[in-house]
């Protein structure tokens, strides 16, 4: 498929059309988890369209082959049809892999690179992480997303999990047109923002409860990426709000969520130690909200009665209306096969 923009043409192309919130889909498997679920993948990204975000990252932590992973990108780029916008998931076990399969990526239509490094990946010096993302951005034409937050295992770089001046140069490339910024507290992100507004790159601090700042505060436009369909078509919506300048309006819809939000807070910590999502628990979140759900591969975290409980609940105070469905359900999925 013809790409949408020259790589020189990355950075304004990307102010021009970048707009709103890019959450994820997790790829759906078939009931015995031997193939994908294409039924289940085409049903995502129409409610993902439905619910108003911009476009997914199409998760590649999910246990999917390369193969596969090609396939979930070409699934989801033929459902939507030029309606909506994807992302490709750079973490994969090697540079190269990023390399190769952002090629990939961009031969299937996808939109952009949000750039993770591999667990392998330990840079000794802020010049060697600088040089990964300058070797990726080298190596693809498609608009490139970077990465700072704090379980990076960075610290000895800079005590906020991350360089700030490593991202600041790295926005100076030619196809680095966003930069995911999660580290360093308000303070942090205030420092970053000066130092970056003026390169023509877009600011994105991800983190919903943060909107509120980042988008009257610091202009952000563009948020992503992350599971912000937890709270189904209202986080758009709330960005879409403040993006208007309408305060009022988007924090009464911003306290009525809260509910979700703590349940969110107390449900998705990390392992201690291992920096691991709990993907089943986002995938049932998505679920809650009339996504496909399923089945997933190992090594995946498991999800339990208790935390889908927790989780019901919290949306049932926030007012959201959920269809009375089983627990069991949403291990089954919308499409099984």
């Amino acid at each position: 498929m013809p790409q949408k923009y020259r790589k020189s043409e990355a950075k304004d192309w990307a102010r021009q059309n970048w707009h709103g919130l890019c959450n994820v889909i997790i790829p759906s498997y078939s009931s015995d988890l031997k193939r994908l679920n294409e039924a289940g993948i085409r049903h995502d990204v129409r409610r993902n369209i439905e619910l108003g975000f911009w476009g997914a990252l199409l998760v590649s932590e999910a246990a999917t082959t390369d193969e596969e992973y090609i396939e979930f990108m070409e699934i989801a780029v033929d459902e939507a049809k030029g309606k909506h916008n994807f992302l490709f998931h750079g973490c994969f076990d090697t540079v190269e892999d990023v390399v190769r399969l952002a090629q990939e990526a961009e031969r299937v239509g996808l939109d952009g690179v949000l750039l993770g490094h591999p667990p392998s990946f330990y840079p000794q010096s802020e010049k060697e992480l600088y040089d990964y993302t300058d070797y990726v951005c080298g190596r693809t034409n498609l608009a490139v997303v970077g990465f700072a937050q704090p379980h990076w295992n960075l610290q000895r770089l800079h005590p906020s999990g991350y360089p700030p001046k490593v991202m600041v140069e790295a926005a100076k490339l030619e196809n680095l047109v966003a930069c995911k910024f999660e580290v360093g507290g308000i303070t942090g992100h205030y420092d970053f923002w000066l130092q970056i507004r003026n390169l023509n790159v877009l600011y994105s601090d991800p983190m919903e409860a943060n909107f509120p700042v980042s988008v009257e505060l610091f202009g952000q436009q563009w948020s992503g990426t992350s599971g912000y369909e937890i709270f189904g078509g209202e986080s758009p919506r709330l960005f879409k709000l403040l993006r208007a300048g309408k305060h009022d309006e988007a924090m009464q819809l911003y306290w009525r969520i809260d509910p979700v939000r703590q349940m969110r807070a107390l449900l998705s910590a990390y392992m201690q130690g291992a920096h691991f999502i709990n993907r089943s628990l986002w995938k049932y979140w998505a679920w809650l909200h009339g996504y496909n759900g399923g089945p997933m591969r190992q090594p995946v975290n498991k999800v339990s009665d208790a935390q889908m409980r927790q989780s019901r609940e919290a949306m049932l105070r926030a007012g959201f209306k959920l269809e009375d469905e089983r627990f069991a359900d949403f291990f089954v999925g919308r499409h099984p096969n």
